[in-house]
């Protein structure tokens, strides 16, 4: 089981002292989200709340998660990196191969690709890109981020995206793991035929068994079930070393943690109470599951 530390909504001159925070304890890795902007138009309901409003305002910071990956990893040595998650279908997967793969090089192989397509059709219009085939485009994007991350020179002729002959260099030494995120059956399907590993929202301890049992059956079905695959849950009624240990008998392998609410802290509170969280959480969690 690997633990991470997810920090998202946090203050921008939190990231690298955090992040070097937990390169010094047990955290495996940092997960970092993805938010274009905040539109006072919404003509979606958020999918992963009860009513179907968004829990963030405004004011909330978000930083663009490779520019924030890159800071991090110069302050760091250990530590992983890994977006959770990136809304692709409203980029060019051209210009994300850039990134990934820039960061990847500059980090050592530090980083994974978590993926989804993103919720918000203002994100996909005001960025030049069409909502109703965000599935597709989703796909597409990611045949072309393995292709150009392979070094290689590649070319691609979809139905959304074209391009010629090209190298990226510099490119990974080592291949990027991609986290597909997504609760519904499509997105279950694209985890298990482009994924690495599988990225979860928020979701309940009693959950995560149908969704590991249709990832099995999909996996399957595409010929991947052979491969190593990941299992990331970011659960909500899950606290303890014998919760975690139950999350890891059923397949779970990545368990993504905002420290600092343990201990009766929020992601806007002074640095210095969220890097205690993190040393008490990485003692009296992480030090005794291993």
């Amino acid at each position: 089981m690997k633990f991470t530390a997810a920090f998202a909504m946090s203050p921008p001159d939190h990231y690298v002292p955090l992040a070097r925070t937990a390169d010094k304890l047990l955290w495996d890795s940092i997960a970092v989200p993805d938010s274009l902007f905040y539109s006072e138009a919404v003509s979606a309901k958020y999918p992963y709340t009860s009513d179907g409003n968004r829990f963030w305002g405004p004011e909330t910071p978000f930083l663009d998660p490779w520019i924030a990956i890159a800071a991090m990893c110069a302050g760091t040595e250990r530590v992983r990196f890994y977006t959770n998650v990136l809304k692709l279908a409203c980029r060019n997967p051209v210009l994300v191969a850039k990134q990934v793969s820039s960061v990847s090089v500059l980090s050592n192989n530090r980083v994974g690709l978590g993926a989804g397509l993103g919720w918000l059709p203002e994100e996909f219009e005001w960025c030049g890109a069409d909502y109703k085939n965000r599935g597709k485009r989703g796909n597409e994007a990611l045949e072309i981020l393995r292709l150009i991350l392979s070094g290689e020179d590649v070319s691609y002729d979809g139905e959304h995206f074209q391009f010629g002959t090209l190298r990226m260099c510099p490119a990974p030494s080592e291949p990027v793991p991609f986290y597909i995120g997504g609760h519904s059956r499509p997105g279950l399907r694209r985890a298990a035929k482009y994924g690495d590993g599988w990225a979860s929202a928020m979701v309940k301890e009693r959950d995560i068994p149908g969704y590991i049992s249709q990832l099995d059956e999909l996996r399957k079905k595409y010929g991947r079930d052979h491969l190593p695959f990941e299992i990331q849950v970011a659960v909500t009624d899950v606290f303890d070393v014998d919760g975690y240990r139950r999350l890891e008998d059923i397949g779970v392998t990545d368990v993504l943690i905002a420290p600092w609410m343990f201990y009766g802290s929020t992601f806007n509170d002074p640095i210095e109470k969220k890097a205690d969280a993190m040393k008490r959480f990485s003692d009296d969690v992480i030090s005794k599951f291993h």
